[in-house]
């Protein structure tokens, strides 16, 4: 008897802590289980292609674009996130980067906020 009021207290206290441990559930975003913002620093070579659009675009930003654009919903949150917006980064600009790095599976006509993927 008393062993098993010990085993009940110990499981009672590992629900406890179990329960107090647990937050919620947290599910995927649009860039998986990394966040838009995280995803924006390392599109950092493409920083002037993306506030001008009469800058040369650089290998390195090519093939960032391509690796984040085969998820088109991610590289959308990217190119609108607030790191990209304290970046000075103009979405309208940054959203023709696939197109002139000639990425050929680029999701054209992807709707992305106010703006549309060319």
């Amino acid at each position: 008897m008393e062993s098993t009021m010990k085993y009940m207290c110990l499981l009672a206290f590992v629900v406890i802590l179990g329960i107090h441990q647990f937050d919620g559930a947290y599910g995927a975003g649009e860039c998986g289980k990394s966040s838009p913002d995280r995803e924006a620093w390392k599109l950092a070579p493409c920083a002037a292609a993306a506030q001008d659009e009469n800058a040369a675009v650089s290998d390195k930003c090519c093939s960032q674009v391509k690796r984040i654009g085969q998820n088109p919903s991610c590289l959308c949150a990217v190119m609108l996130s607030n790191t990209a917006k304290s970046a000075g980064i103009k979405p309208e600009i940054a959203l023709t980067i696939p197109k002139r790095c000639n990425i050929v599976d680029r999701p054209v006509g992807f709707k992305c906020g106010a703006y549309t993927l060319p």
